[in-house]
């Protein structure tokens, strides 16, 4: 398994088992495949599709629908987002198991940091097939 911690100044000093200590104010955002979410890569492991991320939903941004190859975990740090299941404001904690399928909202925008052991696989549509990373 290849960790990889994207944009760690000074990368190539860290032993093995060294700890990875990030500014994460410095790190940039990214475009996600829906316009409106952003993303802060923390941790990445493109072998397995761990991945730890800061996402910056846009108000009125919609997430298509998409599964769960396997557990997602989220925690809302600002705003909040919906689905069919419920609202998630800031201080609530959600996880979703493998195989749950849904279309995510946020009417009033959110800053969201998410745990994923599998990219999220996106179900019709324009972006069918492809996985959020």
């Amino acid at each position: 398994m290849t960790l990889m911690t994207p944009f760690l100044p000074n990368a190539d000093k860290y032993g093995p088992l060294d700890s990875r200590n990030m500014a994460v104010d410095d790190l940039p955002w990214k475009p996600t495949p829906t316009k409106g979410i952003d993303m802060k890569v923390l941790v990445q492991d493109e072998d397995t599709g761990l991945l730890t991320a800061l996402f910056r939903w846009q108000p009125g941004t919609e997430l298509a629908l998409h599964e769960h190859v396997e557990i997602e975990q989220s925690y809302v740090l600002e705003g909040e987002f919906e689905d069919d299941d419920g609202v998630y404001p800031a201080g609530n904690f959600v996880w979703r198991p493998k195989g749950h399928r849904h279309i995510a909202r946020s009417p009033k925008g959110a800053l969201v940091l998410c745990f994923f052991l599998k990219p999220n696989k996106f179900l019709g549509g324009e972006l069918d097939g492809q996985e959020l990373k």
